[in-house]
Order: structure tokens, then sequence, then C-alpha cells
């Protein structure tokens, strides 16, 4: 049985797809070249491999499922072993997707360690829009980091660190010097909402029901990075999830949310029967372990004092 036809067969079954193949393979290939590939094997076994299930989207049929049951396992460790026997060393590529804020803040420290553990492994990162625990499920990355409300059976996860949310001000706000705030204070203004995930944006408008907030318009923004922009370019309010020391950003201010419950753990989760993938394994061994720290919450709704590292940056000019 020819190999390239069954590396075909697993990147598709892998992906869900013909293009998104092409763009995991490990080398050019474009996805008509996929096709043919899983087309030549199908007709060499007599059965469909795969059935679509929607416009780009293939899923793999009881026959497909058994071959990629099979094949997975030595698909995976094949780059592995291959650059053990070239170097003696754990070498080949891992595919991690996580939102900006992960990216930016937690993976530099975790990918320098991992450097200098194993300098052949390989790390590609993608920054993803709206949460999507799917581009793991349907092995479209190895390692998928976010905030997880609800964890399949099928997938393992580790706890690497906790976003807290914080109300943001333009540092030229009237209450930008204040050491507490009531939310209800900024009853009437401008506020900058998520425009895309909206399960980031549900949480915002929970957060402004709560306190009884009714914003004079909504301006929408699709990251946390862009709102913090508008909200320093004096454009309105918001909250935004941080790690616990605030975000860091020039010309904004930060008060952590007292309410509703403002922890959000940061989970990497990787699937079950990776468990034993020495490129996944030799990942989550360097990732972080978050110190376990309460929340700075002030009973009666009050927001907590600014975030220190935010306070210097945020500071109204004199």
């Amino acid at each position: 049985m020819n190999l390239q036809r069954l590396e075909g067969f697993y990147w598709v079954a892998r992906c869900g797809g013909y293009a998104r193949a092409a763009r995991a393979f490990p080398y050019p290939i474009t996805a008509p070249g996929v096709h043919q590939q899983v087309k030549k094997l199908e007709a060499e076994l007599g059965v469909r491999l795969f059935e679509r299930t929607g416009r780009e989207r293939l899923t793999r049929t009881p026959a497909g499922a058994q071959l990629f049951e099979l094949l997975a396992p030595f698909m995976e460790k094949l780059p592995v072993l291959l650059g053990q026997i070239a170097g003696g060393e754990l070498g080949g590529r891992i595919r991690v997707r996580a939102p900006a804020l992960v990216l930016r803040t937690l993976l530099p420290p975790w990918l320098g360690r991992l450097e200098r553990a194993h300098p052949r492994l390989q790390v590609d990162l993608d920054d993803i829009g709206e949460g999507d625990l799917g581009v793991l499920q349907r092995g479209e990355a190895d390692v998928y980091i976010d905030h997880l409300e609800l964890v399949p059976p099928d997938v393992a996860t580790l706890r690497i660190g906790t976003l807290r949310a914080f109300v943001v001000l333009p540092a030229r706000h009237r209450l930008a010097r204040a050491r507490s705030l009531q939310l209800r204070e900024l009853e009437g203004e401008a506020f900058v909402a998520y425009s895309g995930d909206r399960r980031a944006r549900d949480l915002q408008l929970r957060a402004l029901a709560v306190h009884d907030v009714r914003p004079s318009r909504l301006v929408g923004a699709s990251s946390s990075d862009t709102i913090l922009a508008l909200v320093a370019a004096g454009l309105g309010f918001s909250i935004v999830p941080s790690l616990p020391d605030g975000p860091d950003h020039l010309g904004v201010a930060s008060w952590p949310l007292g309410e509703p419950a403002t922890d959000f753990p940061v989970l990497a989760a990787w699937r079950r029967q990776s468990s034993d993938h020495p490129l996944v394994t030799a990942f989550i061994a360097e990732a972080p372990r978050e110190p376990r720290r309460p929340a700075r919450v002030l009973p009666g709704g009050a927001l907590g004092g600014r975030s220190s590292k935010v306070g210097a940056r945020g500071r109204t000019p004199p």
C-alpha cells in the first residue's frame, strides 16, 4: 500500500477537509493533490473513507474511522522517531491554537523553556478568534489553550493561568484617578463591546445588567487589544479579561470587577488519545503552573483599586 496515499488520508481524516489537510501537511501540497491521494486509496480498498457533511467538511465513514484509529499513532510518532534517529533529540512540529491574549502573555516564557529543553521541536502558533474547541477535536490543533466552560471526556486539560475581568477607562476620564469605582457611575456612557466573540460579549453585557448600567451606545471591536486601543482613544469604557495584574496598555486605567464572578481558568487542552504523543508530552511538561491567588474583590459591588502596573502607565498627565 502506498504510504503517500495513507498520509493523504491521515491528514484529511485529522483536519476534516482537503484544503485544511493541505495546509497542515509537513511539506507543500495542493488540496487537489491530497484529494487524488484519497481517491486512489479508496479505489484500492474498494470502500468510501469519507462522507461530506457540509460545504467544506468531511466526516470519516465507519471504514475511515477504523483506518484512522490504526494509522494515527504511527503517523503522529513517525516524525519524532525520525528526528531521534537523525539527531538523537526530540524533534517534529506541534500545532498550538490560543487567543491573542494568551499567545502574548503566557506563551513566550513557555516557548523559551521548550526551546532550551527541545531545540529541534517546532511550534506552529495561530491566533484563534471566537473560541472553538472543535479545532482540537477535528485534529486542526494538537494543543488548544483558552477558558473552557465545558470539557468533553475525550479531552485532557491542565490549568495554566487565570483571567479576571477588569473595568477599563481612558486615562483622561473624570474617574480615572479614583481609588475605587462603582460601575453604575458609568451609566449613560459609551461602551466598547466585543463584536465577533459572542461568549465574551454576553459576559460583558451580563456584567452591565448585574450593575444596572445602560450604556448610551455600543462600539464594536474584534479583540481585547482593539478594545483597549479604543478605550485609550476616549471612545468609551469597557470590561475586558486580563491576567491578575491587569491590562498593560498605555492610556488606560483599570479596576478589577467584583461582580459577577470574575475568575476564568485558562486551560491547556489536548486529545486524550494523544496523551502518549512525545511532542504533546514535551510541550505540556514546560507549561506554567499558576500559583493560586484570591481575587481582589470589594463588597457591595465596588471595584477594587487600580492595577498598580496599569496605574503607572495610565495615569492622567499633569
